[in-house]
């Protein structure tokens, strides 16, 4: 795997990475020099739970500062995931493969460009600001387990920027598909996209993206940005097909 290219638009990385943090927030946020630690006790997730590096200069004592850190994720029982994006040092990726750390996950982060984008006039489905039953279809669609629901609610009660719930039900089969759609000035991040499996290439994915999408133009948002699994094709192809382009990509390294 190649490393995240240095030939990135930096500034906009630095901007998608800030809006990212604030519409997926970790419970607890503290830095090490430019080194942001974010930990989530409640949550598992690698977003929620990783050092992520900010500044492409700042590679000094990487021995002392990842055993601090170790000790700091330790003690909250997870285990040390750094997240590579462009704005780490390339001497950090050297140094974490020649200790035997391993590239997990690599994710892509896609734009678009909303005001290009052909919409309908109308939303299909209006928003919802009910974050239980958002979380009951998120926790059905997604296939999560149940007991994350606390710390997934305390996730969304903790997001600042203006949100807003898609959820799309059948009567007689529950929640088929949901989105999150977290507006931060003019940038709207899509987050929790699932259809559920049946649901599938029936075109509803399709029909809750455009609504979410619709709804952050509509709220003044000119562009749009979403993380996808690199190696997710259908999800990348449907995403293609709206217009979102590749901005960058990052990748997630443990000691295994």
């Amino acid at each position: 795997m190649t490393a995240p290219s240095v030939e990135d638009d930096l500034p906009l990385v630095r901007r998608l990475e800030a809006v990212g943090f604030r519409a997926w927030p970790a419970s607890s946020v503290v830095y090490d020099g430019s080194w942001q630690v974010r930990l989530t006790g409640g949550h598992p997730s690698k977003r929620l739970n990783c050092i992520v590096p900010l500044d492409p200069s700042d590679h000094r004592d990487m021995d002392m500062r990842l055993s601090r850190a170790r000790k700091r994720f330790e003690d909250h029982g997870r285990p040390l995931v750094i997240r590579e994006t462009p704005l780490a040092s390339p001497v950090m990726s050297e140094y974490l493969e020649a200790q035997g750390w391993k590239v997990v996950e690599r994710v892509d982060v896609l734009t678009v460009n909303l005001t290009e984008l052909p919409l309908p006039v109308t939303l299909g489905h209006l928003p919802s600001h009910d974050i239980g039953r958002f979380l009951d279809a998120n926790i059905a669609v997604g296939q999560y387990d149940a007991s994350l629901k606390p710390a997934l609610a305390e996730i969304l009660s903790s997001i600042r920027p203006s949100s807003g719930y898609f959820i799309k039900e059948d009567p007689s089969k529950g929640a088929m598909a949901v989105a999150l759609c977290v507006q931060d000035n003019d940038l709207a991040g899509i987050m929790s996209f699932h259809v559920a499996e049946y649901a599938r290439r029936t075109g509803i994915g399709t029909e809750i993206l455009t609504s979410a999408l619709l709804w952050a133009r509509i709220s003044g948002a000119s562009s749009a940005w979403l993380q996808v699994l690199s190696d997710n094709v259908p999800a990348l192809a449907m995403y293609e097909r709206f217009g979102f382009r590749k901005a960058y990509d990052y990748r997630y390294w443990q000691q295994i």
